[in-house]
């Protein structure tokens, strides 16, 4: 069984962990939670044996999996292979079989030792349903979304999150005891998220699992293990539960601390009043009340949520946000299959429509929204913006636009141009707005260049809410995101007045936020004029990389 026993552990000079002692038993799929910063990815390594810890031990089946993400480690390598490589066992008793066969064909003579050997490694392959093994990875790269004909093909032929996928079928593959899995939602579309949600529920052994997906976690996590206090904290239920627990602990410290400190005034009073009086005995027995009705000591909560709020600043866009006709663009290099990515696309985009762009990876998601910003330029067709279209555009990559070393505060005061001088924000506004976003007073003073991804995406938020834009193009904005930031980001979403349009994977924000779906696969595109939930029920269990 998976367990830790007293383990302290600190990283760059901040303990993360003290005398922490926990037990993942089998049958149950935890949820590894807690803010940015504080630990997880550091936990998962000391669970998977890739850390020690400074003090104290982990202990993990033998037959434990874990998630790589050393994409170019098996270059020389089928896909299909790398996949089967996740038994351990299977692949060396076949790697030593394989090599005793090799010489037999070249003509050495089989000994007796051969023989046995032989015997024992057949023994192997069968316990480990060796003879079924290159169908069952197929199946799991399947689910997840690779195309069947790049199976059979070498790693190296492979883009970078395609690799990230069959290192995730990897881990996946053999049955393994115990599952830790770090981030496996990045780079998978919303179908072979699905998916995965599928096979983790029906999965038997002991899951451990690191991710910002609260629709995810929701669904796989019978656990949740939380990293708070340098401690870690098993609820039982998934995410959702877990904070209405938390919060209903941390309200029952808080209503008992309230009622201790009217007690306590209470007492002080009647110390005060006749502590130089005849009623010393009783004055003693409230000073020793006072004493045992000391306050429980209470932390401070790591859910922590930005406060995001986009507004339009009360000046409209026309009717018509956008309106694209005939747009076409396909992908063209020398000696290579040409790249489709739109024909004859046809969109418009009216005031106050939420536009959710969704569909398989590489499929060119990210490509549409460049065209339609016009920063490619199209083979063939025409974008039309409407009347006083104001654009705000938070990009995948998030440096895009931010200068190094500035402080964050100066950046966005030397941003804000409002429509008159007296509606400019003062730096105190500023210095606010950085607050809600979770940026303390002295790292409003922080350089830009020095921010975490989580902390670059706060800052581009802050950014869209000081402008003020009727129209908001997001793409991919919660990747660096944690679980409460991305929830934040979501409500920010539902309550704007203005027109979105967004490329994302989270299907919390695509099912509580779209009014409508453009649905990108390899047969087209599917402007679907409803939710998320209506386009599901449309379209059933088909999957858009088919």
């Amino acid at each position: 069984m998976l367990s830790v026993n007293d383990v302290s552990h600190a990283y760059g000079g901040r303990s993360l962990f003290e005398n922490v002692t926990a037990t993942f038993p089998p049958g149950r799929r935890f949820g590894l939670t807690g803010p940015n910063g504080a630990g997880k990815s550091t936990f998962m390594k000391l669970l998977a044996g890739d850390a020690e810890p400074q003090r104290g031990s982990v202990s993990r089946p033998a037959k434990t999996s874990i998630l790589r993400q050393d994409q170019h480690a098996y270059d020389d390598h089928r896909v299909v292979d790398v996949v089967i490589m996740g038994n351990k066992r299977l692949w060396a008793a076949t790697a030593e079989k394989n090599a005793i066969l090799a010489q037999l064909e070249a003509g050495i003579e089989m000994t007796e030792d051969m023989g046995l050997r032989l015997g024992d490694l057949e023994v192997v392959v069968g316990e480990e349903d060796g003879y079924v093994a290159e169908g069952e990875g197929s199946k799991l790269l399947s689910g997840l979304g690779i195309a069947d004909e790049l199976h059979s093909g070498f790693m190296r032929e492979l883009s970078g999150g395609t690799k990230l996928r069959v290192l995730l079928a990897q881990a996946l593959f053999g049955k393994p005891d115990c599952l830790l899995l770090d981030e496996p939602t990045n780079h998978l579309d919303l179908d072979s998220i699905r998916w995965l949600e599928e096979f983790l529920k029906g999965y038997a052994g002991t899951l451990v699992v690191i991710s910002h997906d609260r629709h995810f976690l929701n669904s796989v996590a019978t656990h949740i293990a939380d990293i708070d206090y340098q401690t870690i904290i098993t609820y039982t239920g998934n995410y959702d539960d877990m904070v209405v627990q938390k919060s209903e602990v941390r309200g029952r410290v808080e209503s008992d601390n309230a009622d201790k400190a009217k007690k306590v005034a209470q007492l002080k009073d009647f110390v005060a009043r006749f502590g130089a009086g005849t009623r010393a005995s009783q004055v003693q027995s409230r000073k020793k009340e006072i004493e045992k009705l000391q306050p429980a000591d209470l932390k401070k909560s790591n859910i922590e949520r930005p406060y995001i709020r986009f507004e339009t600043g009360g000046r409209p866009s026309g009717k018509q946000v956008i309106r694209v006709e005939s747009l076409s663009k396909t992908f063209r290099e020398p000696g290579k299959p040409d790249i489709p990515i739109v024909k004859d696309f046809h969109l418009t985009l009216m005031r106050g429509d939420k536009l959710a762009i969704i569909g398989p990876s590489a499929i060119g998601k990210t490509t549409l929204l460049r065209l339609i910003l016009g920063e490619l330029a199209a083979d063939a067709g025409t974008v039309s913006w409407g009347h006083e279209v104001r654009t705000g555009y938070f990009a995948q990559d998030h440096s895009h636009g931010i200068p190094p070393n500035v402080p964050l505060w100066e950046w966005l005061y030397s941003l804000d141009e409002p429509p008159t001088p007296a509606q400019a924000a003062s730096k105190e506004d500023i210095r606010n707005l950085l607050g809600r976003m979770l940026f303390s007073k002295d790292e409003a003073l922080k350089a830009t260049h020095v921010l975490s991804g989580g902390e670059t995406a706060r800052l581009l938020f802050a950014k869209l809410m000081l402008l003020k834009h009727n129209l908001l193009i997001f793409d991919e904005p919660t990747n660096h995101l944690d679980l409460e930031s991305i929830s934040a980001l979501k409500d920010a979403v539902v309550k704007y007045d203005g027109t979105v349009i967004f490329v994302t994977h989270d299907r919390d924000l695509v099912a509580d936020a779209a009014t409508r779906v453009l649905a990108l696969s390899k047969h087209g595109i599917d402007d679907f004029q409803g939710p998320y939930d209506e386009f599901l029920r449309k379209v059933g269990d088909v999957r858009l990389d088919r």
